[in-house]
């Protein structure tokens, strides 16, 4: 490790040098974390150490290099260094008319202080996992397999603190809950600024039978630094609980994120889970969602703008256990420049899960030339009473309507732009709220127009 508290990976194959991290600083790793996210750090390091990264080879990365993004030495706050930024300083991210319960998480420590966050109802706990231990040894690691993923494997045996999110039985919490994620790089009285960092953000999310909740997920960079973020969401979703899922991305071209949710689904429960890439570096999202209780369903909506050289892959699979349940997924992008873009998408349907109702859509357009966009809609059927299609287009901006435009004084500028916000709003027409849809029409035109990265702080209050 270097000089500074900060523990820092080597200059070898990108395994290998986690593996020497975990192995040196183990002590250090486990001073600071609950007993409880010790207790499954060691088995998540043997899985990683026989996983090692996966390669292009291995279907579900195929189209994302993972021993590439890890190869860099980043540094990792082990021994949680205190971070100086004042949040609500740096970041108004509450949504006009929206009126969120607002939280943040710098790097992957949750935010605490005294500020209010708005009324929650009696028995909702939002707070930092270190603190509720009881939620960490019934839930924690329990979706997320890390014998199945090295991603999730990393972040398990290195994560040290999280966020929980647990609703109780019957109750709904009718104010949106919104959470910033701030990447900041400069540590307290540091010798010098730390300039690549990686973190390994955790959250929990249960939902009891019947309970509801809406949460907005903000993903924003504080510093002009190299970032690498793994996050692994685990959510539990109870008999005829509803969940909405809101993860919108802004950060920039510096940054990796690597983020993994896992979503489980019991009878009669709903799910909205909503991923919207505005500025990026390279974004891989992986989705596995499971349906455990017959009547649920989930709605997934996916909205990218991507341009110069960003790279966005989303991979999902979801997976119907039992009979009567209904999926459907409509993901979208917008390639500009050398960006590149991939949705690989796959539908489960196991033996005995009659009567499952699926859609997969996956819709993109490629501005330029050497816009590149990979897509793999797949569907796995071992049961014979079920409504299941897929599809896929990948195209270029109508020229019969430019024309149109053009012909009527609109300029071949104006004209491109409006038919790819048209084009990437049905996805955002699909969110159920109102505010922050409103919103996000406003930030994608200014996304197309160039002003979107051009701002300071949070977009969203711009």
């Amino acid at each position: 490790m270097k000089s500074e508290k900060f523990a820092s990976a080597l200059d070898m194959q990108s395994e290998q040098q986690y593996i020497e991290l975990y192995e040196q600083a183990r002590e250090m790793i486990f001073s600071h974390a609950p007993e409880a996210m010790n207790a499954v750090r060691d088995e998540a390091f043997e899985d990683f150490r026989k996983q090692g990264f996966p390669s292009k080879k291995v279907e579900r990365y195929k189209y994302t290099d993972i021993q590439k993004l890890f190869a860099p030495d980043y540094g990792v706050n082990l021994n949680r260094l205190e971070i100086p930024v004042d949040p609500y300083e740096a970041f108004r991210c509450d949504v006009p008319n929206l009126s969120t319960s607002l939280y943040f998480v710098v790097n992957d420590m949750f935010y605490r202080d005294d500020k209010p966050k708005g009324h929650l109802p009696e028995g909702v706990i939002i707070g930092s996992l270190r603190e509720n231990t009881h939620f960490i040894e019934k839930y924690y690691a329990h979706l997320a397999k890390t014998s199945e993923d090295a991603i999730t494997a990393l972040n398990t045996m290195l994560a040290q603190d999280g966020m929980l999110v647990y609703v109780p039985k019957n109750v709904k919490v009718d104010r949106a809950i919104q959470i910033i994620n701030i990447l900041k790089a400069t540590p307290q009285n540091a010798q010098r600024q730390v300039p690549d960092l990686m973190v390994n953000r955790r959250v929990l999310i249960v939902l009891e039978e019947g309970a509801e909740i809406k949460m907005l997920f903000c993903d924003h960079a504080a510093d002009d630094r190299n970032f690498l973020a793994t996050q692994v969401i685990e959510a539990y979703v109870g008999e005829n609980a509803s969940l909405d899922l809101y993860c919108l991305e802004e950060t920039h071209y510096k940054n990796v994120r690597l983020s993994n949710v896992y979503i489980d689904q019991q009878a009669n429960s709903r799910v909205n889970h909503n991923v919207i890439t505005l500025h990026n570096g390279v974004t891989r999202n992986k989705l596995d969602l499971t349906f455990s209780g017959e009547g649920a369903e989930c709605q997934c909506y996916g909205c990218v703008i991507a341009d110069k050289e960003q790279h966005v892959d989303n991979n999902t699979l979801i997976t119907h256990k039992v009979s009567h349940c209904t999926s459907n997924e409509l993901y979208k992008y917008v390639l500009n420049e050398k960006s590149t873009g991939a949705f690989a998408g796959r539908v489960l349907v196991e033996h005995g899960a009659q009567k499952t109702i699926s859609q997969m859509t996956n819709q993109n357009l490629t501005a330029t030339k050497e816009a590149r966009m990979y897509t793999q809609p797949m569907l796995e059927i071992y049961a014979d009473d079920v409504k299941c299609a897929h599809g896929s287009t990948v195209g270029q901006l109508n020229d019969a309507a430019l024309f149109y435009m053009r012909q009527r004084g609109i300029s071949l500028d104006e004209a491109k732009l409006l038919l790819q916000n048209a084009f990437i709003n049905e996805v955002i027409d699909h969110m159920q709220l109102e505010p922050l849809r409103d919103r996000l029409h406003y930030l994608v035109e200014k996304r197309f127009r160039g002003e979107l990265n051009k701002c300071s702080g949070c977009k969203l209050c711009k």
